[in-house]
C-alpha cells in the first residue's frame, strides 16, 4: 500500500490533507482512494476499484487503510490495530496444502471479529477474490475448516 499527499489547506491552527492511497494486488486488482483527513476525523472522498468492490467490501477498506493514513498524518494508530490486525500484515502462504492453514487461521480470525472472512483471506494472501475463495474451498476440502452448508 502506498500514500503520498494531494494537498493540504490551512486555516489558522487548524488544517485538512487530502492523500491519495492505492493498494495494488498480485493479482493485477488496485484500489485508489482519495482520503481526506483533518482534526480527528477522515473522509474517504473517492474510491476506484479494478475490479469493483461490493459494498461490504468498502467496511474492510476502511480498516485497511486506518493505520496507513495515521502514520501518513504523523499520528500512530490505536492499540487495536497492532501488528496483523486491520489487514496491516501479510503473511505469505507457502504453496499447496502448507498453506491451507494459514487461510483457516485468517478465516476464523475474520469470523471471531465479526469481518467478512473471505475479505481476510484475501488481505493475508494477496488474492484475488475469486483466489481467495478457491483457497478456502480447498481448506474446506482438506477438513481445516467446516462445510459451508450441511446437507439435509
Amino acid at each position: 500500500m502506498s500514500v503520498w499527499p494531494a494537498w493540504e489547506v490551512r486555516e489558522g491552527e487548524r488544517s485538512t490533507r487530502w492523500l491519495h492511497v492505492r493498494l495494488a494486488f498480485r493479482d493485477g486488482a488496485t484500489i485508489e482512494a482519495l482520503a481526506c483527513v483533518g482534526e480527528g476525523w477522515v473522509c474517504v472522498e473517492d474510491v476506484q476499484a479494478r475490479p469493483a468492490l461490493a459494498l461490504e467490501d468498502l467496511a474492510v477498506f476502511a480498516d485497511w487503510i486506518e493505520g496507513p493514513l495515521a502514520r501518513a498524518c504523523g499520528a500512530e494508530p490505536g492499540p487495536e490495530l497492532g501488528e496483523g490486525a486491520g489487514g496491516t500484515h501479510r503473511e505469505e502462504p507457502p504453496g499447496g496444502r502448507a498453506g491451507w492453514p494459514v487461510v483457516a487461521r485468517a478465516y476464523r480470525a475474520a469470523q471471531e471479529r465479526g469481518a467478512d472472512p473471505v475479505l481476510a483471506v484475501m488481505d493475508q494472501t494477496g488474492y484475488s477474490r475469486r483466489g481467495a475463495l478457491r483457497l478456502i474451498g480447498r481448506t474446506r476440502d482438506a477438513g481445516l475448516l467446516s462445510p459451508r452448508h450441511t446437507r439435509r
